[in-house]
């Protein structure tokens, strides 16, 4: 049993994601973007990318490479299929979610691997420590039927892709000393109008995203409603979250520990000095990432 937050948070700010296109034309909506980069630390990036239209997808996302952070990727709908220089090879598929530690680098790609309905999910991108930015490069497929999920007592769906909620802990748990950030990914489905509550430590930064419906973070603040498609950045100040929803409603709940470090960023490189992202480039260039 969870119990209900004392000084639960505020909304410090309503964020609508930019309509772009990233790979080979997949169009997505970016909706944690690098100006938010420190207030959200350890988060850089938050993807969301949905279409029944295979013009939006098809292309997907050829050989590209990345080093210093983590992708999470989450399907709720489609297939992607992964393969990397490192050799590995996976399909994520409706439900799943990779997580892949880029580390010191390697070159991969997202394909598709269908050729109409409905393709949707989400990307976002966990900063590594300095200590870690060049470990060995590791990724983990995780299959729907393996994400743990809880029904809370008051009768909201949750999937715990990685840390705890409501005494379920998630699919994704690592040693604090190695990956400090601690993340919380919580996929939260309202079917009645009903109330969600969750405990957040309080060094956490904290978001939550609406993909389906709408909902409402309650405070002593006063209430704030959050639309479709809209990030709520919550306040710094406060042991938890709670959260409304009517049947239908649909949200991720984010946190994780700051790391404090600087943040140096040059596309799909992410390190803490423009001399590491030089050499970050350079490396690409000579064909030393995986």
């Amino acid at each position: 049993m969870t119990s209900m937050p004392l000084h639960p948070r505020s909304v410090d700010a309503l964020v609508a994601g930019r309509a772009t296109r990233d790979g080979a034309g997949v169009r997505l909506t970016r909706v944690l973007t690098g100006e938010l980069q420190q207030r959200l630390d350890p988060f850089l990036m938050l993807d969301q990318f949905g279409s029944n239209d295979p013009k939006d997808y098809g292309a997907g996302f050829p050989n590209h490479p990345h080093r210093g952070f983590e992708t999470v990727t989450y399907m709720i709908a489609g297939r992607m299929r992964h393969r990397d220089s490192a050799g590995n090879e996976g399909l994520l598929q409706n439900g799943g979610v990779q997580w892949m530690t880029a580390g010191r680098g390697l070159v991969h790609s997202e394909m598709p691997e269908q050729e109409e309905g409905l393709m949707e999910g989400f990307q976002l991108w966990l900063n590594l420590p300095s200590h870690q930015k060049m470990c060995t490069p590791w990724y983990r497929d995780i299959q729907s039927e393996d994400i743990p999920e809880v029904r809370t007592e008051s009768g909201v769906w949750v999937r715990v892709i990685s840390g705890q909620s409501h005494g379920v802990q998630g699919a994704m748990h690592r040693p604090a000393q190695d990956y400090p950030t601690d993340p919380l990914y919580l996929d939260i489905h309202f079917s009645d109008t009903q109330t969600f509550t969750q405990n957040i430590p309080a060094a956490h930064n904290a978001f939550v995203y609406v993909y389906r419906g709408a909902l409402t973070v309650q405070s002593q603040a006063g209430d704030e409603t959050v639309p479709l498609q809209r990030m709520a950045i919550l306040s710094h100040s406060g042991d938890g979250v709670v959260l409304t929803g009517d049947a239908g409603t649909k949200a991720l709940l984010i946190t994780g520990q700051p790391l404090g470090e600087p943040i140096a960023q040059y596309g799909p490189f992410v390190m803490n000095t423009r001399e590491e992202l030089m050499q970050a480039v350079e490396d690409f260039q000579a064909g030393r990432l995986g």
